[in-house]
């Protein structure tokens, strides 16, 4: 008997059916993106680097169509506020394309002062508040609470490899997910045995 994710349960039919025919397409996918994961977590620094300068590149891009909008709509009242924002946009843009490690280190303290206000905040609304499922909110809160105090704790130097192990690891875990879900909808009978079952079952 073919056996049936819970989790899948909640998908139609129609989109379980075509999970299980493209199962291997997830499954290959999954293990491509676990493989970039690791590459990504394990070149730290690179792959901070690589992030930086696309994130600039990106702002030098949106600056430059903000600049042509300022210029396009003189008259509208707003022309020198998107102005300002594109000259940020570009600034912004252009220091970290120009040194991308040095613009990680700023970014990485933003990201651990983030981590230490977002776990402090859910570690207090889980204690004060008491919501269902209150004890893994408070987890949640230790767990990014800690994290950045490390960050902090090992700053500037930990600037130059957190980024990039954050998207390592984000890879990874989707990589992983995808690989989960192919494996379990492998497993997924078809349509029609699924219909088929339903039909000859006994009334209550």
């Amino acid at each position: 008997m073919a056996y049936q994710a819970p989790a899948l349960g909640i998908i139609p039919p129609a989109g379980r059916e075509e999970l299980r025919r493209h199962w291997g397409w997830f499954v290959a996918v999954g293990l491509v993106l676990m493989a970039l994961g690791l590459i990504a977590g394990a070149y730290a620094v690179f792959t901070t680097s690589v992030s930086v300068v696309v994130l600039g590149a990106v702002l030098i891009v949106a600056g430059a169509f903000a600049g042509a909008q300022a210029f396009g709509e003189t008259r509208w009242g707003g022309f020198f506020i998107e102005l300002f924002t594109a000259v940020l946009y570009i600034g912004a843009g252009f220091l970290m394309v120009v040194n991308p490690l040095a613009s990680a280190v700023g970014l990485t303290l933003f990201i651990a002062m983030f981590l230490i206000v977002s776990g402090l905040f859910r570690a207090i609304a889980a204690i004060a508040g008491r919501p269902p499922h209150w004890g893994w909110l408070l987890f949640h809160g230790v767990v990014s609470l800690i994290l950045g105090i490390l960050i902090w704790q090992q700053w500037p130097v930990s600037g130059i490899w957190v980024i990039g192990l954050f998207i390592g690891i984000e890879v990874l875990i989707n990589g992983v997910t995808l690989l989960t879900l192919g494996l379990m909808a492998r497993n997924l009978p078809p349509a029609e045995s699924a219909e088929a079952g339903a039909g000859t079952g006994s009334p209550a």
